[in-house]
């Protein structure tokens, strides 16, 4: 009797072990630009839905700032950044990526030293960014940055991690009426979602490079000189040193060495770069 046990065990753990390895087979995706492999359990299609639904409570639970000089900044340089990502679809062939974009910009009235952005186009800026941005171009560093992480799918890629490591892969779906609590916050904490999240995690090392370098080439294709983008950041590291780090660098860590990696990847940036007229 213990013998055929053993073997059942034995035959469900095979089972479970090639049923493990065929999720991550199937669901196998490549970063833009690197062509790094990323793992995507999560449909765009549930991710599109649910960006809809937590950008609208956000909004409802915020202060909108609008018809002032900086909202009018955000929204321009926002529709900058979306013609950019728009032509980068088309000039790479990603033509099914076009409408899945719904773009919408709000700045918040609120002093963090913050941004970000979710699947669809949905970018939010905080006014307490703005003194640090500076100038328009300081504004595009820090919004092609956040739709860059949106666009390369960095955050669907960390709820995949996070289903299938804490969850043992269960769909997002089920995890959605199942644990309802622990999604939402692992929604907030992919995207960068306010501030009182509890904690952020930091995007890995990867993940930065990849979206510093496509953050880089949108706010060029947009008109704006990616130099901008050393100078912002500068900034952002002399917040840090003038007393705490601000939010946005709770989820976007930064240090000379990779104020000197956005550099040496500048001169690839120019390329796209045509200035505004």
């Amino acid at each position: 009797m213990k013998a055929r046990s053993d073997m059942r065990y034995a035959k469900r753990f095979v089972f479970t072990l090639a049923l493990f390895f065929l999720v991550l087979a199937l669901a196998c995706a490549r970063a833009p630009i690197t062509g790094r492999s990323q793992l995507m359990l999560v449909p765009q299609s549930q991710l599109l839905a649910m960006s809809d639904d937590q950008f609208e409570t956000f909004l409802s639970e915020h202060e909108v700032v609008k018809g002032t000089d900086n909202a009018r900044m955000v929204e321009e340089v926002g529709r900058d950044i979306a013609r950019a990502v728009e032509e980068y679809f088309r000039q790479n062939g990603m033509f099914d990526e076009l409408d899945s974009y719904k773009w919408e910009f709000a700045l918040v009235a609120e002093d963090q030293i913050n941004a970000f952005a979710m699947p669809g186009g949905k970018v939010v800026v905080y006014e307490g960014i703005m003194p640090v941005a500076k100038t328009e171009a300081g504004l595009a560093t820090v919004m092609a940055h956040e739709v860059a992480h949106v666009v390369a799918r960095h955050g669907a890629e960390r709820m995949s991690h996070f289903l299938l490591t804490q969850l043992g892969g269960l769909a997002l779906s089920v995890a959605l009426s199942e644990q309802p609590q622990q999604t939402q916050a692992l929604w907030m904490t992919a995207y960068g979602v306010g501030a009182q999240v509890g904690y952020l995690l930091p995007y890995s090392r990867l993940q930065e490079k990849e979206a510093d370098k496509l953050g880089l080439v949108f706010m060029a294709m947009a008109g704006y000189d990616p130099h901008a983008a050393v100078d912002l950041w500068q900034r952002m590291a002399a917040q840090k040193e003038d007393g705490g780090p601000p939010v946005f660098l709770s989820t976007h860590p930064t240090d000379q060495q990779r104020i000197e990696y956005i550099y040496d990847y500048i001169p690839e940036a120019m390329k796209y770069y045509h200035p505004k007229e």
